[in-house]
């Protein structure tokens, strides 16, 4: 009986592994369109919107943040202000870098060594160990990106996070180019 009921919670492991949100790999959406270039569509000012879900599926706070980017070449730096519903303001500045296969390495001061990506298609992927501050908890999260590119310009995006292999938080918002002035 002990068998059965392993075998069972293997099974429903792997295929919840197999199928759910972390299944997902960049080769999946490369004929996908319009191409998610991070240096055309990732560039400028930009307005982000979202909300981060608990552990238990709640909103556990919503965000308005700002963006700027900019490439130099294959590089580029990206820095955002997010502004969240508890007054609180946090900041942090990207160093990325593409290469000509569609690579991303990036770097931020609240990173635990460099994150790694892929764009492909419609899609930009970043898989990245981030150290929260100690009024959020201080603890190292292990953080995937999924960002989708829209037809409109818009971008999707819907990250997880990790904590000893468990989801302890979920983010999804949205980007989108803010107008010139």
């Amino acid at each position: 009986m002990t068998f059965i009921i392993l075998a069972a919670l293997a099974l429903a492991f792997g295929l919840r592994h197999a199928t759910g949100f972390r299944a997902q790999r960049p080769q999946h959406y490369v004929t996908s369109t319009p191409v998610f270039d991070v240096r055309e569509i990732l560039k400028g000012p930009m307005l982000c919107e979202g909300v981060i879900y608990g552990p238990f599926g709640r909103v556990s706070t919503r965000f308005v943040a700002q963006l700027f980017a900019e490439w130099q070449g294959n590089e580029g730096r990206m820095t955002e202000e997010f502004h969240y519903d508890s007054g609180t303001i946090q900041h942090r500045e990207w160093t990325l870098k593409l290469s000509d296969d569609g690579h991303i390495q990036a770097t931020a001061p609240d990173l635990i060594g460099t994150g790694h990506g892929q764009q492909s298609g419609a899609t930009v992927m970043l898989s990245y160990e981030i150290k929260l501050t100690k009024e959020a908890g201080g603890h190292a999260l292990k953080v995937t990106d999924w960002m989708y590119l829209m037809d409109n310009g818009a971008i999707m995006n819907r990250s997880q996070f990790r904590k000893f292999g468990f989801k302890v938080a979920e983010l999804v918002a949205t980007m989108r180019p803010l107008p010139a002035v």
